[in-house]
């Protein structure tokens, strides 16, 4: 409940009192099952928290535990799937791919299940750059989670979110911006205005608004995204430090070059010290500095 009203600290808190009353449990069975669901939650809550190598730690030590239950028990599955997501935050695709393969058969068929392993697919391809190959799996992830749960669940509305990047990518802007909203609109009244999800949706939209030339909607959408991520993730977390990066960029384009160098700068320190130098997010607005950089030297010598 913690988690969903985005108060990580303290769920992580809790996590960590249930697996400690757990470890001292009686040996069985079903007690050494719920201290691997509860490390899996503490390693889910880290990575959202953007502490990637804790997490890694959790999800490693909670796959070992799992396998000691059963070599194919479904909690198995679980951890291979984590491990997959945390890889794709820390920006190595093949190896979430890896992870991805190895769990698919291990997992219970059923629609909800299947449509987080195509809604995760889809996200691994989109991130590297596979935007053709990425759509159907977002589609179906869509289509299963409605079917199962109904058009307003938070999951769906994940799923939505995942579509909209991926068609955005694909450059169909319009029902791009139709998915994020409708995303939005879900989190919003199930989760309040001031969540995370909503804050990442409307950093999504703006993106989006962006890229149709509307600088004004969007520069508004990620004024509000931003202080409301920060306030939720930090203010070194990635997901900050993209938006600040994509602000940047339309500071760059509207000919403000000190500002969008300035937001460069913080992004790429940001980026530094959530998910190292090398991500590809990091050489993005390392990339993007170095260009507003050599236009701002550009500018000074015209002005001479």
């Amino acid at each position: 409940m913690l988690e969903a009203r985005d108060r990580l600290a303290e769920a992580a808190a809790c996590h960590r009192r249930a697996l400690r009353i757990l470890t001292h449990a009686p040996p069985h069975p079903d007690f050494r099952r719920l201290a691997v669901e509860a490390r899996l939650s503490l390693a889910a809550v880290a990575r959202i928290r953007g502490a990637l190598a804790e997490s890694d730690r959790l999800n490693r030590r909670a796959l070992d535990d799992a396998r000691r239950l059963h070599r194919r028990d479904p909690l198995v599955a679980s951890a291979l799937n984590n491990l997959g997501v945390l890889r794709k935050a820390q920006g190595r695709y093949a190896e979430a791919v890896a992870f991805y393969r190895r769990a698919a058969p291990l997992l219970p068929d059923d629609p909800e299940t299947r449509a987080t392993l195509e809604h995760n697919l889809g996200g691994i391809a989109h991130a590297r750059g596979r935007f053709a190959q990425a759509e159907p799996h977002a589609r179906r992830a869509v289509t299963l989670r409605e079917a199962a749960l109904g058009g307003t669940h938070l999951a769906v509305a994940a799923d939505v979110a995942a579509l909209a990047a991926v068609v955005e990518a694909r450059g169909r802007l319009a029902e791009a911006a139709q998915l994020y909203r409708r995303a939005a609109a879900i989190f919003r009244r199930r989760l309040g205005s001031a969540s995370l999800e909503a804050a990442l949706a409307d950093a999504g939209l703006a993106a989006v608004e962006q890229q149709r030339g509307r600088r004004t909607t969007a520069r508004a959408l990620y004024l509000r995204a931003i202080p409301a991520l920060q306030r939720l993730l930090g203010r070194d977390h990635a997901d900050v430090a993209l938006t600040v990066n994509n602000l940047a960029v339309l500071e760059r384009d509207a000919g403000d070059l000190r500002r969008a160098a300035a937001l460069l700068r913080r992004a790429r320190t940001s980026f530094g010290r959530s998910v190292g130098a090398r991500h590809p997010h990091a050489t993005l607005a390392a990339h993007n500095l170095k260009n507003v950089e050599m236009m701002l030297k550009g500018y000074r010598r015209t002005r001479r």
